[in-house]
């Protein structure tokens, strides 16, 4: 649409015969809404690579048309100020994402009396075949309306609470012993209290007791039986709750008001005894909005400039906290900023070696794929735009990134601009531990927390 004022057209200018179209191509998310309109299919249950292929019933086209032969009465002619009174509309044919849809309207009859003008539509795809077909009568407006042309806002839908499921996966689970590691500030407390009322963790506070105390004081927060050991400071609490999860008495370990950096440099130490032979590393778990299902990121946290030997660990972790939150088997795409192995980008070649590694059993329980694209990693249609054959493209429930500062600044993108929730865990120690961010939510807290229960149940079971 073009900038600047538009006007719309009153019922004296309108003319038999006058006519007006306009086109839009049908996304994934129009498909979605156009399939909540028609109640036959449930979007949440579309995954990328069926969406493509559903074909909506004739109440879901009807819905979709029938908004665009409105969006062309309302915006185009007569425009504002209009008003539908009376339709008589046929319904043929299907329509699926990526179709272009033109809606076209030509003035039949008009009615002096009542002001109503007849407008013979057409709705058509690419290919001419029509989709609806038949009359809608307007009161036309009287008065002339301007307005301005802008474009029409982006919507959104959010397709499940991915948190949500697990919460509620872990219902019937033990509350796991968890370390909380200098607990300091509201947030944690709160996260905290709200956890062990869920029956997600039996919590122990490790850290300055007189100051925990004084922080629950001020914020009116009663945290009841849960036993503090008392420690004089941030380093000393690491230390000792690594001591202790170390010596069986913690499942896990979660980070309250301390820095991350001062808790992962006791967790990584040769003698914290929580160190395994996998490299540890740290995986989000992502609730997008506009994306439906859950999204596993690493390494965004701990491992800056990992090599290729510190990316197979990398892999293997995030794909064994797939398992650990029912995907049975993650697709998982190596990201570079192309989806070619080109020997001028380091990420690229990796890539490749990592998706032979992965052929040949170095790293299992996955589909790896890559080099791939952010894009062509998450959308069908862009992987198709690309004509990328792959079984990760479009599917990804895994993004690997090239470095911790790739890794960051996509999942500070997805968080800040695409309205994510982002928990977090870090895997390969002994035991999982939750790494929150004071700018984090109590519901992003307790999906981390989720995520740790679910870890040490599998422990518990031997499946991880």
């Amino acid at each position: 649409m073009s900038s600047g004022n538009l006007t719309n057209v009153t019922f004296d200018e309108i003319t038999i015969g006058a006519s007006a179209e306009l086109s839009r191509t049908l996304t994934r998310t129009g498909f979605e809404v156009l399939a909540m309109l028609s109640g036959q299919i449930d979007p949440c249950m579309l995954e990328n690579e069926q969406a493509s292929n559903v074909v909506a019933d004739d109440r879901a086209h009807a819905a979709g048309a029938e908004a665009l032969i409105a969006a062309v009465l309302g915006t185009k002619l007569p425009g504002p100020g209009m008003k539908i009174v009376d339709q008589d509309l046929h319904f043929d044919g299907t329509v699926r994402i990526g179709d272009v849809l033109t809606a076209r309207i030509n003035a039949h009859e008009k009615r002096p009396d009542t002001k109503e003008i007849v407008f013979d539509c057409r709705c058509v795809n690419q290919d001419d075949v029509a989709l609806v077909s038949g009359t809608v009568t307007v009161v036309a407006p009287t008065d002339r309306i301007k307005y301005a042309a802008v474009a029409p806002p982006e919507l959104a839908l959010r397709r499940g609470d991915e948190f949500h499921k697990l919460l509620r996966a872990c219902k019937n689970l033990p509350a796991m012993r968890c370390g909380i590691v200098h607990p300091c500030d509201r947030g944690s407390l709160m996260a905290t209290l709200e956890a062990k009322q869920r029956g997600l963790i039996d919590p122990v506070f490790i850290g300055p007791k007189a100051k925990i105390e004084a922080v629950a004081a001020a914020e009116g927060i009663d945290f009841g039986d849960v036993p503090i050991v008392d420690m004089p400071h941030s380093h000393a609490a690491a230390a000792r709750a690594a001591a202790m999860a170390r010596d069986g008495q913690f499942e896990a370990l979660m980070k309250g008001s301390i820095q991350t950096g001062e808790l992962l440099a006791v967790i990584v130490s040769s003698s914290s005894g929580l160190r395994t032979a996998r490299r540890i590393s740290h995986v989000y778990v992502i609730d997008v909005p506009s994306h439906p299902r859950i999204l596993l990121v690493s390494d965004a946290v701990v491992n800056i400039y990992p090599t290729l030997e510190d990316k197979v660990d990398i892999v293997q972790n995030a794909i064994d906290l797939a398992h650990v939150i029912g995907i049975e088997q993650p697709k998982v795409a190596i990201l570079s900023a192309i989806e070619m192995v080109n020997p001028k980008i380091q990420s690229t070649v990796e890539a490749a070696a990592l998706c032979k590694m992965a052929d040949r059993g170095q790293i299992t329980g996955g589909i790896v794929d890559g080099p791939l694209a952010f894009d062509n990693a998450i959308s069908l249609e862009a992987a198709r735009k690309k004509q990328i054959d792959s079984p990760v493209a479009g599917r990804a429930d895994i993004l690997i990134t090239p470095d911790l500062e790739a890794g960051n600044m996509l999942v500070k993108q997805l968080v800040f601009m695409a309205g994510a929730d982002g928990a977090g865990i870090v895997m390969g120690a002994r035991v999982p531990i939750v790494l929150t961010s004071r700018a984090d939510s109590v519901r992003t807290r307790l999906a981390s927390i989720a995520v740790a229960n679910l870890i040490a149940n599998a422990r518990r079971l031997k499946t991880l």
